[in-house]
């Protein structure tokens, strides 16, 4: 064998004789030893290239943020060369260390190389996209899977969970709901009075505000808010628990994350959404009443014109899309709090992609709606 001084003894290098490079530590890695144990340590690595590179550890007698950064680079290093990396003989304490440093280290994502073509890069992204439908498609089978066994035992839902999960995304939204819905209807009868009495045709205000408010702008309009305010919300709350290690907790002592946290949250998004689609259709008809009054319009010709516009079905229909918007933005929302990676700005990720996904599938639920309305001649 033959060895190496470096950096004043405190890491010794030596090879053995199947060329493995071992490492040995001897004293401390604190803020003043680690720089120059660094630089050796890497410059050794650089010329001899090791194909196993073994650090023992049977000497350390302290280690601060600097000696873990510095095997957390050797690390790094071997793994990204594809080659073999252990440390022998390190105390249990000093591995706790390790953890919490490099927990965010091995669910970095790697950067596109700049050599990729297009034609990669658009593969990787559709690859991506493929996968999270997979996923999303596991995870409403899943979660259809405990709705339907809370919907046979009542008594393993945690309806204390459910009904506070409610007072925050129903109860508590209702104040914005309301006002956005009623500007809404207001700003869409100012908006429509001024073309039509160009032809003399300002009472079909009313028909206007009555039909997009029951069968498309409530529902929507209650789905996007919830969608910022709700989806973000269960997606934050879930990715703490999922960083802080409590679902893992949960899975160890048997419980299901999905029935005992997911199942309360869209039984109450979906029991919550239809309500404020109502309000918030509500509000926007009083809105379009307002305008209607201000044009010298009797009241009861508003709500005469309103009630010859509509009917049963167009409530049925908007009911129907706030209910599937319900469950859209509660289990998007989920699904994203499960799927938090580690490192600081995990949970802010997964609100921001619980917001981002929400919406486009709310927008794509839409679409189809208004197709299946449209063939069935709704």
């Amino acid at each position: 064998m033959r060895s190496v001084a470096m950096a004043q003894d405190v890491l010794t290098g030596r090879f053995s004789s199947d060329g493995a490079l071992i490492l040995s530590i001897n004293g401390s890695l604190d803020s003043t030893s680690t720089g120059s144990a660094w630089r050796h340590a890497l410059r050794l690595l650089q010329e001899h290239q090791p194909q196993r590179l073994i650090i023992d550890a049977s000497h350390l007698t302290y280690c601060d943020g600097a000696g873990a950064a510095l095997l957390l680079e050797l690390q790094r290093r071997q793994e990204t060369r594809r080659r073999r990396y252990e440390i022998q003989s390190l105390d249990p304490a000093y591995h706790a260390l390790l953890d919490l440093y490099g927990r965010g280290e091995t669910q970095r994502p790697e950067p596109l190389s700049q050599a990729d073509s297009p034609v990669e890069q658009i593969g990787r992204a559709t690859a991506a996209i493929w996968n999270d439908v997979v996923v999303l498609i596991a995870f409403v089978g899943e979660l259809y899977a405990s709705l339907a066994r809370a919907a046979r035992h009542p008594g393993l839902v945690r309806w204390k969970d459910a009904l506070h999960t409610a007072e925050l995304a129903g109860v508590n939204a209702l104040p914005i709901i309301s006002l956005l819905g009623f500007l809404l209807g207001l700003i869409m009868a100012f908006q429509s009075a001024i073309p039509m009495r160009q032809f003399g045709a300002e009472i079909y205000v009313a028909n206007l505000i009555g039909l997009s408010m029951l069968r498309e702008l409530g529902p929507l309009l209650t789905a996007i808010i919830l969608a910022g305010r709700s989806g973000s919300a269960f997606a934050a709350e879930l990715g703490t628990m999922k960083v802080s290690e409590e679902l893992d907790a949960l899975t160890t002592m048997g419980l299901e994350p999905v029935r005992f946290l997911i199942v309360p949250r869209v039984i109450a998004a979906v029991a919550m959404t239809p309500l404020l689609s109502v309000f918030a259709t509500l509000l926007g008809l009083i809105g379009g009443a307002v305008v209607m009054l201000s044009l010298k319009f009797p009241l009861v010709t508003y709500i005469i014109q309103v009630k010859s516009a509509v009917t049963v079905g167009d409530l049925i229909g908007g009911l129907g899309k706030s209910f599937v918007f319900g469950v859209v933005v509660a289990a998007i929302g989920c699904l994203r709090g499960l799927q938090t990676k580690s490192g600081a700005g995990a949970v802010g990720e997964s609100a921001t992609r619980a917001v981002v996904s929400g919406l486009v599938l709310i927008t794509i639920v839409d679409g189809i709606f208004a197709v299946i309305f449209y063939c069935l001649g709704i």
